[in-house]
């Protein structure tokens, strides 16, 4: 959806991520240019936001070896297999969902991590860095994620 107003434009997507593994980082860089594109801004920005609190938001480069490299990371930081008192179902009451899972340690992950990320649009295209890349990462289980991407700008 476009909206345009005294020389300002807003687009603004939902896109639905698909997730076969946690931690995993899924680049959507290509996505997010094609709403770039679609939107007709020439100079703003671009948020690209999850609406979730266990899968990220995150830029950075795409070298195979390197995302291995991370994911280890995040498991070393907080293991699945770790105690998390959000994980105790008998005393836990809150934010409880009928199919609920142990998933502290995907919580404690997204701590250190952005729920989004702003990227200036400059002359119609993103101004990504050399091997920049935007990914959603899960960290939680494989399923479907959404985010939004709002492009806003003249």
């Amino acid at each position: 959806m476009v909206l345009s107003g005294v020389g300002l434009k807003v687009c603004t997507e939902a896109l639905t991520v698909t997730a076969d593994r946690a931690p995993h980082f899924i680049d959507i860089t290509d996505q997010v240019l094609d709403v770039v594109a679609q939107s007709g801004v020439a100079q703003g920005f671009a948020v690209v936001y999850s609406r979730h609190t266990t899968a990220a938001i995150k830029i950075n480069e795409h070298e195979p070896e390197l995302l291995k490299d991370m994911e280890a990371m995040l498991g070393r930081i907080a293991p699945s297999d770790a105690a998390y008192f959000h994980n105790n179902f008998f005393v836990r009451t809150v934010n409880m969902e009928e199919e609920e899972c142990p998933n502290g340690h995907s919580h404690c992950q997204h701590l250190l991590l952005n729920t989004s990320e702003t990227v200036p649009v400059v002359n119609g295209a993103l101004a990504l860095g050399t091997y920049q890349r935007i990914f959603l990462l899960e960290l939680d289980r494989p399923r479907e994620r959404n985010v939004i991407i709002q492009v806003m700008g003249a």
